[in-house]
Order: C-alpha cells, then structure tokens, then sequence
C-alpha cells in the first residue's frame, strides 16, 4: 500500500517521493498566498526602473554627414553663379557708370526781313512753303534702318532710336508741352542724373547756353500764340552709331512747322507758319535702354520768324501775320564771363516764308 499522498499508481520512478519532490520547496499554501502583498508598477514607474522592451539605435551620423555635405555644395553653387552674373551682367550699374555731361545748348532766333505772310486757311500756308512735302505729326520722324553694332545688337539699336523718336514727339509735338502748362512728358524720359538740370532750366531759365527749357522742348509762349491747326508737319533724319563700347549715339536733325494765330483770335483770324529746326544729340547707355530714357548732350535750334531782341531761352515767341521784327540785335554778350553763353542771332530767308 502506498502512502496516503501517493497515488493509486503508485510513486513514479526515478527516486523517494517522485518528481513532486523536486518542487515542494516553492509550493505555498492557501494563507501564504492570501497573506501575500500585491503591488503593480504604474507606466511612468517601469519605464523609469526597468529597460525598455525596444533598443534604440545610434544616430545614424553617416546621412547627417552626407546631407551637410550636399546643403554645403548647393550653397557654394549658389554662390558661384551669383558672382558668375554679376561679371556677366549686361547693365552696369549706378555706381560704375561714366559720368553724364551736361547739356549743352545754343537757341538762335531767326528774324524776318519784312512783314510775316499769313492766311485764314492754314492748309493752305502750308501748301504754298517747303513744308508743302512734309509728314503730319510722328509719321515725319521715321526709324532708319537698323543693324547691330560691335557691342550692341540690332534690337538694341532698335530700342536707342525708339526712346528717342518717343522724346522727340513728346518734346515737340505734343500740345501741353508746346503751349507750357507740362513738361512731366519730356521730363520722364530725361537719364535721372540730368534731371536737377533740366528742372534747374525751367525752374529759373537763363540764357547760359545750359538752363534754356527751350534746349530741351519746344515752347510757345501762351500769352502770344496758339495753334491754328494741330496737324503739325515734321521732316528729319535719324542716325545712330557707337560712341564707345559702352554707349550708343543717336543724332537728330527735324524741322517742324508749326501754324499759330494769336492768342484768343477767332478761327477766321490769319495765321502764320512758325518753323523750329532741332538738331539733337543723344546718348544712350546699357542702364538708359533697360529704363528707356535718354541722355541729351547738344542741342542746336534755330527758330523763326522771332524778334532778335527778344529772349527765346524761357519761351519762343514767334512774330505772327502782318508783324515785323522790331530793330535791335540780341542781348549783349560779356566776354569777361567765361560761363556765360554767346548770344546768337540770324535772319530768316524770305525762301522759308509760305508765298501767299
């Protein structure tokens, strides 16, 4: 018979008491385990006491390297190009430009030699004078033709002779600017370092071959004339050609021919041709094309039929149908003022005058 904790079998092999033996010391009975003390770690406590279930890696200092090295070699690219068009830029900038002359100008009034020749018909003034052949307005300032230059191209020279025809047509052909109420129009396509001397000429005009507002426009004076017809006629010429390697030169050479009355006169009123011849000279730089704006350098006009006693460098104030010009030569010139200009003055061809 076995003992009461055998079973019915028997003790299985393998030694006294069998394998339950083995483990007797670790067995607890029902008021050890009741007694017993249960505790449970909270999150944040086996996260801090005990490792984490997953290793980490070490950083991976190999892609950091790699993308430090590709920003590095992008900033250098960049760097590289930027100095790479600052040498190939074609604009020079402000602070390596040459520096502008001043314009310089001479105003020559043309004087009749006997009564001025007018009609109450403009059309048919102009019919019967030289004028007779002209272009109406802008159509009598053609664009030559164009080619490129050694160190400039054809659409280049295109664009020099564009601004200037703009400045002509704006200094001469258009009404506000001719009758004196605006000069925003001229004066918006003047190179902005001639600009205290062009606002210097009409803010106080003097006859010193620099500050005549009638070297940079053409200006009638309001108060003795206006126009009879606004069908102005124009003939000239214009050329360009390189200064120099950096600078485009643009000569013009127009006469205009303008019909006045006077001043408030009805429309039945005779009227007269007055004619201005502009000989303009003009250069352009890489700076003046991108703004388009001219730099104007000579100015030569010559103007009739006006009185040579007169002063035409704030205003021209032409002789009109049925005047003549009073005696008296220009305003004297002092030859021990060595900034001051020579005045100048001429007499106007009877050839010049419309035959009426």
């Amino acid at each position: 018979m076995g003992g009461p904790g055998d079973p019915p079998e028997g003790t299985p092999e393998g030694g006294p008491g069998g394998a339950e033996d083995e483990y007797r010391s670790v067995v607890f009975d029902e008021s050890f385990v009741r007694a017993a003390r249960l505790q449970e770690f909270s999150a944040e406590e086996r996260m801090a006491d005990h490792a984490p279930a997953v290793r980490r890696r070490p950083p991976l200092h190999r892609g950091l390297a790699r993308q430090a090295l590709i920003l590095v070699l992008l900033i250098a690219v960049a760097f590289g190009t930027a100095i790479y068009m600052g040498v190939r830029q074609p604009y020079k900038s402000a602070q390596t430009r040459r520096p502008i002359e001043a314009l310089r100008m001479t105003v020559i009034p043309l004087a009749p030699q006997g009564k001025v020749p007018g009609a109450a018909d403009a059309e048919r003034l102009y019919a019967h004078s030289l004028a007779a052949p002209f272009e109406v307005g802008a159509e009598g300032i053609p664009l030559p033709p164009s080619r490129s230059t050694a160190h400039f191209s054809d659409s280049q020279v295109v664009n020099a002779l564009t601004t200037v025809k703009d400045y002509i047509v704006r200094s001469s052909l258009y009404p506000e600017v001719l009758t004196g109420r605006e000069v925003r129009p001229a004066r918006a396509l003047v190179d902005s370092e001639q600009l205290a001397q062009f606002d210097q000429s009409f803010d106080h005009p003097a006859a010193d071959g620099r500050h005549a507002p009638t070297g940079w426009v053409v200006r009638i004076d309001p108060a003795r004339a206006q126009l009879a017809d606004d069908r102005i006629r124009v003939s000239g010429t214009l050329h360009a050609a390189e200064a120099d390697a950096a600078t485009l030169e643009v000569t013009a050479d127009h006469t205009f021919v303008y019909a006045l009355r006077p001043t408030g006169a009805a429309s039945a009123a005779p009227a007269a041709l007055f004619t201005v011849r502009r000989e303009l000279t003009f250069r352009l730089d890489q700076d003046d094309l991108r703004t388009h704006q001219v730099q104007l350098i000579t100015s030569y006009v010559q103007a009739g039929p006006l009185a040579c006693a007169e002063d035409a460098s704030a205003y021209l104030r032409p002789l009109l149908a049925g005047q003549t010009a009073r005696s008296g030569g220009p305003a004297g010139t002092n030859p021990y003022e060595t900034d001051s200009a020579t005045a100048l003055c001429g007499t106007l061809s009877t050839e010049a005058q419309p035959e009426v």
